[in-house]
């Protein structure tokens, strides 16, 4: 009768009492004649830290040892492993009880605590106890880097544990999750020749595959698992293979994925039905995506943000935009995802001031930005040279992304860094661009960290520094890319490097097999147009097995620089057969070829047919090149109408045009005009103010001449030096005016003036007119003697072997006297002459030029 009423005390004090005073309490019960049963039930039932003590306290009291195992399990049900690892730690090794040790372990690994999981699997061994095939796969699953997990399979090796498949398993797992899918290879082939493989092991050794970027291998997996009926693939086996197909652009393979994913029904699972849709999108199918988007019966935010991002990739930045605001019409939740495919969409678009905008929403909204986001947001800045934009950002990756602790530069570091590099080059601030380059060690950059500074000298006016970087590429056993070796050919193009160029192409023959990129076959084109040598521009694109209207427009722009209007007119017929439609850059490289090789008919009759029978209109560059074109014939009257027919402002390139013309047609009053307006237009550019100096120098108006000076110095405007640059044996020499810095500058001195001496027999008279001094003819012929390009030719004919072409580039263009000169110097030599100006080639040979006076 007394047990009862006192058995509930009990309960009421274990639910009340701090555990001091429950102790107190158990003290004087176990004094008492009172007595208190526990069982295994009771322990189960357990709900706190404090009864778990209690209910330890009595069962040592009461002397119920066998009772260990249940108390392990009250601890651990309280979440206190402290207590339960002591109590274990005591307990003699048992095959049964290492069940609680694997509860302690998996549950570190799922706290994210590997140092714990390998801590009390160490604890474990050092007592005696013997790792069952539970616990090696949870330890796998914590192992943070090869050498450890290779450790371990020998462990599991030891323990006769080499044939269980869970183990296997989670070994193949643990190989791929460490990028050593060779050794995940070797343990699956281990276990498919021993027979004991099962869905769990296609499974893993796809996904090792997947993480170390192998997606051609992983679809091969898939399908040898498929098609030989090995085995019948789940979900997992789904959401595995399906960005493989993504990632190899693979819509073949991935609508066969689509089609057993809804003949098995697995296609209503949300993760299957979010890959399908990323599938699709990834493969340019974004109807397709959105028909499986639309039905999905249960979305999440990442079915949505599937559909943002394939949106956003495909260009179709609307219909992104559109998605993205009934995200927040219906209260989805927007995620660091969907911020960064619409700010990269707008990044892809050029639009770099939309894309802060929703960068600025974003960060308003406490949504963080991870390294994509920054390298999206830094890929805007670039486009529209937000300097000041980048620089905050470059900031906010100081302070949140970027691990600068002194340790190898992590994978999303470096896509920051690249983007940084990338954003300052563009910004045109190449030195800190450089200093970010430099910042990166070299065994951490990538292929991206090398292409993205050429890339920054390359489209920024050093091209001298992406080549020399381009070769310690090469040195650092970096394999470039398509866009290195564009960019490579971009440098080359602005410094005439011909034999530069030509060691590029045979890289790319050599390590492209033949199919070469369509962008790099187009920048050989250029490369090799612009480097004085079209005909072999015309192979390259003889060659190719595809074109586009870039390849075209590339070839046509040649020939115009060439002084080659006809072939330039051939390949635009050549075009239309082919059924491209010109647009308004092909009629301007039209009008551009037709201005420098005098074809004043052909020109006309292309700008009244770009309106009327394409319906291209034309532009302030279409109206410059007409009036080029008019103003090259000598037509200044047909000019000047046409300026002032034109249904916009002239803009200053027009006016240039008019100036350039004047220049040549020694027409000071027109000249002036032109002048005039690019004054009203506020154009600082050096070169009008010395075509008007020019002009008044050819008029002798000496005071005039004075006068512009003077305003170009009270402008802060400088004129330019000439500088011309030759390929010589040893190398590329370059010269400026009146140059004598060079190891061979007395010869090349003596070279010029037997040349000058030689020609002005044959009738050369040097056109003092050119030499803008108020000075005698004699004193003028002497600084004509020293004009750049005069030097880089002598130069050339003192290094390279007779029949060698000569090939110069200058800055500015040509001088007209250096023009006449070397005209007389192609008909004492047996080089070929090709000079580069500012404007066009000119290919002098045999007393001609190609130019035929059009320059």
């Amino acid at each position: 009768m007394c047990k009862q009423p006192l058995k509930t005390k009990v309960l009421l004090s274990l639910s009340l009492s701090p555990f001091s005073n429950s102790t107190r309490f158990f003290s004087s019960a176990a004094s008492s004649t009172a007595t208190i049963t526990i069982i295994p039930s009771i322990l189960k039932q357990c709900n706190s830290l404090t009864h778990a003590k209690v209910w330890h306290q009595q069962s040592i009291v009461q002397g119920l040892l066998h009772l260990v195992t249940d108390l392990i399990g009250a601890y651990m049900a309280c979440n206190s492993p402290a207590a339960a690892i002591q109590l274990l730690q005591r307990l003699p090794p048992s095959p049964s009880s290492v069940f609680w040790w694997n509860q302690l372990i998996r549950r570190a690994l799922h706290l994210g605590t590997p140092r714990q999981v390998f801590a009390l699997f160490r604890r474990m061994k050092s007592l005696g106890w013997t790792p069952d095939h539970y616990t090696f796969p949870f330890v796998f699953k914590a192992c943070p880097f090869l050498s450890l997990g290779a450790s371990l399979h020998a462990t599991v090796a030891r323990s006769g544990f080499a044939s269980n498949v869970f183990v296997c398993n989670a070994l193949v797992s643990m190989y791929g999750k460490c990028g050593a899918v060779t050794h995940a290879q070797h343990v699956f082939d281990d276990l498919c020749q021993r027979g004991v493989q099962d869905l769990v092991s296609w499974n893993s050794i796809v996904s090792a595959y997947m993480g170390a970027s192998d997606s051609k291998t992983s679809l091969l997996l898939f399908r040898k698992m498929t098609r030989l009926n090995l085995m019948s693939p789940d979900v997992i086996s789904l959401v595995n293979v399906l960005p493989a197909c993504a990632s190899l652009a693979a819509l073949l393979h991935g609508r066969e994925v689509h089609g057993f994913a809804i003949r098995s029904g697995l296609v209503d699972d949300v993760f299957v039905g979010n890959a399908v849709v990323d599938m699709y999108a990834k493969c340019g199918e974004v109807e397709e995506a959105n028909k499986v988007f639309q039905r999905m019966v249960f979305k999440d935010v990442v079915s949505w943000n599937a559909m943002v991002t394939g949106y956003s990739q495909a260009g179709r930045l609307e219909h992104a935009l559109s998605l993205f605001e009934r995200m927040r019409e219906e209260d989805i939740e927007l995620d660091v995802v969907t911020w960064t495919a619409v700010i990269t969409g707008y990044a892809q678009r050029g639009q770099g001031c939309e894309a802060l905008d929703v960068f600025r929403q974003m960060c308003s909204c406490g949504s963080r930005p991870n390294a994509v986001t920054l390298v999206s947001l830094l890929s805007a800045c670039a486009s529209v040279g937000a300097l000041l934009h980048g620089k905050e950002t470059h900031c906010y990756a100081i302070k949140f992304i970027l691990g600068l602790d002194g340790h190898d530069t992590g994978d999303d570091d470096l896509k920051v860094f690249n983007g940084l590099i990338d954003m300052y080059a563009k910004c045109q601030n190449t030195e800190v661009a450089r200093k970010m380059f430099d910042s990166v060690s070299s065994k951490d950059r990538d292929v991206v960290t090398w292409t993205v500074m050429i890339g920054g000298y390359a489209q920024h006016g050093d091209a001298n520094h992406a080549l020399q970087l381009f070769s310690e590429m090469f040195y650092e056993y970096i394999k470039p890319n398509d866009f290195t070796l564009s960019c490579g050919l971009v440098a080359c193009a602005r410094l005439a490097a011909l034999r530069f160029g030509r060691q590029i192409h045979a890289y790319v023959l050599r390590n492209c097999c033949g199919s070469v990129m369509l962008f790099v076959a187009n920048c050989l084109i250029d490369m090799y147009s612009k480097c004085g040598d079209v005909d072999t521009a015309q192979m390259v694109f003889d060659n190719m097995a595809h074109r586009n209207a870039v390849s075209w427009t590339s070839l046509m722009t040649g020939y115009g620089m060439h002084g080659r209007g006809d072939d330039a007119v051939r390949v635009f017929d050549e075009m239309r057969k082919v059924s491209l439609v010109p647009d308004g850059i092909t009629f301007l490289v039209l009008l551009y070829a037709c201005s420098h090789s005098g074809m004043v008919d052909q020109g006309i009759d292309f700008f009244n047919r770009m309106r009327k029978e394409f319906g291209v209109e034309p532009g302030p560059e279409h109206y410059a090149c007409m009036v080029d074109l008019w103003g090259r014939a000598g037509r200044l009257g047909e000019a000047m109408k046409l300026i002032d027919e034109m249904p916009m402002e002239p803009t200053p390139v027009v006016w240039v045009a008019l100036l350039s013309a004047c220049r040549l047609h020694s027409n000071v009053e027109v000249g002036e005009l032109a002048a005039k307006r690019l004054s009203e237009l506020e154009s600082g550019n050096d070169g009008s103010y010395t075509l008007l100096s020019n002009i008044y120098a050819n008029a002798s108006r000496w005071k005039d001449v004075a006068r512009i000076r003077y305003m170009m110095k009270r402008s802060g405007i400088k004129k330019r030096p000439g500088c011309s640059w030759v390929q010589g044996r040893k190398g590329v020499a370059t010269f400026f005016v009146g140059d004598r810095s060079h190891s061979q500058s007395q010869q090349i001195y003596e070279t010029l003036a037997d040349l000058i001496h030689r020609i002005k027999a044959i009738g050369y008279v040097p056109q003092t007119s050119f030499a803008l001094h108020d000075v005698d003819d004699e004193e003028k012929g002497d600084l004509l003697f020293e004009h750049s390009e005069k030097l880089a030719l002598a130069y050339a004919v003192l290094t390279l072997p007779p029949a060698a072409p000569i090939r110069i580039t200058k800055n500015l263009r040509i001088c007209g006297d250096c023009h006449t000169a070397i005209t007389y110097i192609s008909k004492i030599i047996e080089n070929e002459i090709i000079l580069r100006d500012s404007s066009r080639f000119h290919h002098f040979r045999n007393g001609s030029c190609s130019c035929k006076g059009y320059w």
